[in-house]
């Protein structure tokens, strides 16, 4: 092989080299790539397991129903609502920063009415104002004006009625009249909601009004809220009661048992004791010999390291009892034997002789 024929393979040896590593080096991106990818969902794995236990319980459940009816109340309640609009949620009137008004005033001069009027600054669109306020005013008209120049720029938007022909007509009919005599007041306010009070009761007694008070209520959810919350206090209530009674018979069964427990035990000390006399009086007697009485010497011995072992609560202490009325009646029988045997005794065996 020349040399040229020995560079050519050496050089086709690198580059093999090169292509082997360029292969590694992607496969270490890609798995690099794959380890970010299972770091990112590992996050939304244990999401999705959190919310399905939470979903899974009762608790959770409740819980979730809880967070859904406060966001549902928080929405009704204005949470997203503009100034105005939070402020004639339970006012007539509102008044924005820079504008001159006595509040306290204009409130007295609207009174109940199904009136809501908004002061705002020159050159605000009114259109929009109105527009902003609509679920906070429902049921009422709205009047929005500001000053422009020696005029009032009034907008009216009427939510009395509905969107059939009629109702339409007499809304704009409402809208147009509501503001009209108030340019004569564009430097007193108040006068200028006298006027517009005096056009609401002309259209009242007209009938393109209909008449009665505004009444403002919390929103739905907020009733769920307060309902819930009651029926959470009553059930709680209800479940403390009935848990209690129930831990109370239980505790009063636990007591039961435990003092029957104990009267046997007692019980059980007594017989024993009765049965230890009657060893010790066969013994001062000279206890009669044989095989009869070393067994029961020997079977109280066993017996007491038995009884000595048990306790109140042990389900053997019935069986110990049987024991030690079984030895005491052999101690008897074995006493009588004695008596008989004795030396001057008129007693002689047999059942019922003497």
């Amino acid at each position: 092989m020349t040399g040229t024929e020995r560079r050519r393979v050496g050089t086709a040896r690198g580059r093999a080299g090169t292509a082997r590593r360029q292969v590694g080096t992607a496969r270490r991106r890609a798995g690099t790539e794959r380890g970010r990818a299972g770091t990112a969902r590992r996050p939304v794995g244990a999401v999705r397991r959190l919310l399905g236990r939470l979903v899974g319980t009762a608790f959770g459940r409740a819980v979730l129903a809880c967070l859904v009816l406060a966001g549902w109340a928080l929405w009704t309640g204005g949470l997203f609502d503009g100034p105005a609009a939070r402020q004639v949620r339970a006012s007539s009137v509102y008044a924005a920063s820079g504008v001159e008004l006595d509040r306290a005033a204009a409130e007295r001069v609207i009174g109940n009415r199904r009136l809501v009027v908004l002061m705002m600054r020159p050159g605000t669109d009114l259109a929009g104002t109105c527009d902003d306020t609509e679920r906070a005013t429902r049921g009422t008209l709205v009047l929005a004006m500001s000053r422009d120049g020696d005029d009032w720029d009034t907008y009216g938007c009427s939510r009395l009625g509905g969107d059939s022909p009629r109702d339409v007509g007499r809304s704009v009919v409402v809208e147009t009249v509501i503001g009209q005599g108030a340019d004569a007041f564009v430097d007193r306010p108040v006068e200028a909601l006298k006027v517009i009070v005096l056009n609401y009761d002309r259209l009242v007694r007209t009938g393109l009004v209909p008449d009665g008070a505004r009444t403002i209520s919390p929103s739905l959810p907020r009733y769920l809220l307060a309902g819930g919350a009651l029926g959470g206090v009553v059930a709680g209530a209800a479940v403390l009661w009935f848990g209690g009674r129930r831990a109370g018979r239980l505790a009063d069964a636990r007591r039961a048992g435990r003092d029957a427990r104990a009267d046997e035990r007692a019980a059980l000390g007594a017989a024993t004791a009765v049965l230890a006399q009657q060893i010790i009086d066969l013994d001062r007697a000279g206890g009669p010999g044989g095989s009869a009485y070393r067994r029961l010497a020997g079977d109280y011995v066993g017996l007491l390291d038995e009884v000595s072992g048990s306790d109140a609560g042990d389900p053997a202490v019935g069986r110990l009892r049987e024991r030690v009325d079984e030895l005491s009646r052999r101690a008897a029988e074995l006493a009588d034997e004695a008596a008989v045997a004795a030396p001057g005794s008129t007693r002689t065996r047999g059942r019922g002789r003497r």
